[in-house]
């Protein structure tokens, strides 16, 4: 009986081997998707640091003919107004993203339970946002009349707090990943509900709200349409509102040009456009790829935290 099983053991271990030219194929396969995500992120700074008349003669290029430092140089003769937008987005950003994985964690264990009464209620109330909205007027009015957030840092961190997407993926992944035994052994043990939310089921939940996380911060960071449509106060601007509004400058200075003197044509004679373009990009782009390894830990320790003890 033992030789049987151990045969059979082999036979499944054959199936599973991988073998080295299907190895090399998908190798190749994910570096060739790797360099897709990372090559655009490195022309851009490469563009960033080209200069003007180089641009302009020869085009883009992975070897620019002549290196300027003119972009940054515009950029930062702008840098009160810019580590003042760095500082919004920054705040924005982290507690955005703490306050939505909380919010969207806590809304997706209750769904998730089947003992709670109001389940079929709740999540229709749920579901019906994803497909229909309530538009662009109905949030402005709710917003500023109904919430009062006009002007507010808050107004920049609360609407995009909760995702009924994000609900739905807490909700699966506590249905799929936590069993009902462990919540039923703690309350047996006399656990309170808060207790076994904070104590068990967040450690045993770090994938998924890690991939929350990831989705929150990359949509706080690269938001500018809150800016856009609530602040008024250029002090509470965020990095992506400023920096467009930069680019809008630079546009209609360069549009108008006739219509001004001889200093400003000087100043857009001068003016790095495509280089200084890619500089806001990369300015954009370099702080947001260093969240993601923050976040790979979570994924990693994640994966091996909590069992179910038979």
């Amino acid at each position: 009986m033992a030789k049987k099983t151990e045969s059979f053991a082999n036979s499944l271990d054959r199936f599973n081997r991988v073998r080295p030219g299907t190895n090399v194929v998908f190798s190749a396969i994910f570096i060739f998707l790797a360099l897709l995500c990372v090559i655009p992120a490195l022309f851009v700074v490469i563009i960033s640091f080209s200069d003007e008349s180089s641009i302009a003669e020869y085009g883009y290029q992975f070897i620019p003919k002549a290196l300027s430092l003119s972009a940054y140089e515009f950029l930062w003769d702008s840098r009160a107004k810019m580590f003042s937008a760095i500082g919004v987005s920054i705040l924005v950003t982290v507690v955005g993203t703490v306050l939505g994985i909380y919010l969207t964690a806590t809304m997706g264990y209750i769904f998730s339970r089947q003992t709670y009464k109001l389940k079929k209620f709740v999540t229709y109330f749920i579901f019906i946002p994803m497909i229909f909205s309530g538009g662009l007027i109905a949030s402005y009015y709710i917003n500023v009349n109904a919430l009062n957030l006009k002007d507010s840092l808050w107004v920049l961190i609360l609407p995009l707090a909760v995702s009924p997407f994000n609900i739905v993926i807490c909700r699966t992944f506590f249905q799929t990943t936590i069993p009902d035994s462990i919540i039923e052994s703690a309350k047996i043990d006399g656990a309170s509900q808060m207790r076994i939310f904070y104590r068990i089921v967040l450690p045993v939940s770090l994938p998924v709200l890690a991939t929350i996380g990831i989705f929150l911060a990359f949509g706080y960071w690269n938001d500018w349409f809150q800016s856009l449509m609530y602040i008024e106060t250029k002090s509470k601007l965020s990095l992506q509102a400023l920096l467009m509004q930069i680019d809008k400058n630079i546009e209609f200075m360069a549009a108008n040009a006739e219509q001004m003197g001889v200093s400003q044509l000087e100043l857009i004679s001068r003016m790095p456009k495509e280089s200084y373009r890619m500089a806001i990009c990369a300015v954009v782009i370099v702080p947001i790829t260093m969240v993601y390894p923050f976040f790979q830990r979570y994924f990693i320790s994640g994966l091996t935290i909590g069992a179910v003890k038979g």
